[in-house]
């Protein structure tokens, strides 16, 4: 009794780390790839369009980081050609181009 017992809470737990795994490896934050190009398309669009950047030196944003409700996000531009372009939208913080999901307001991009 005591094997079949140990048997099937071996399999369970096998079979709970097989779908944690599968989980893991099935995320992704982004489906793009962004290109120095790109970002130099944001910023002359932005320039174009008067958008304004948001400067705070206290906001350094980095891949992950929620961006608060105070920044303005604006669509991507046409030129940006990605797969799910709605997916994301971009601003202007401290005169670089982000990119973040819309959504989430969470970065997937920047450009220095």
């Amino acid at each position: 009794m005591k094997r079949i017992l140990f048997s099937i809470v071996t399999a369970s737990a096998l079979l709970m780390g097989v779908g944690v795994a599968f989980a893991q490896t099935t995320t992704t934050t982004s489906t793009s790839i962004w290109t120095t190009d790109q970002g130099h398309q944001i910023r002359e669009y932005s320039t174009i369009q008067k958008f304004n950047s948001f400067s705070d030196p206290n906001l350094t944003p980095t891949i992950g980081t929620t961006l608060p409700g105070t920044v303005t996000l604006y669509p991507l531009p046409d030129a940006i050609q990605i797969p799910e372009p709605e997916r994301y939208s971009y601003t202007i913080i401290n005169n670089q181009p982000v990119v973040v999901e819309s959504t989430t307001r969470k970065v997937v991009h920047t450009w220095n």
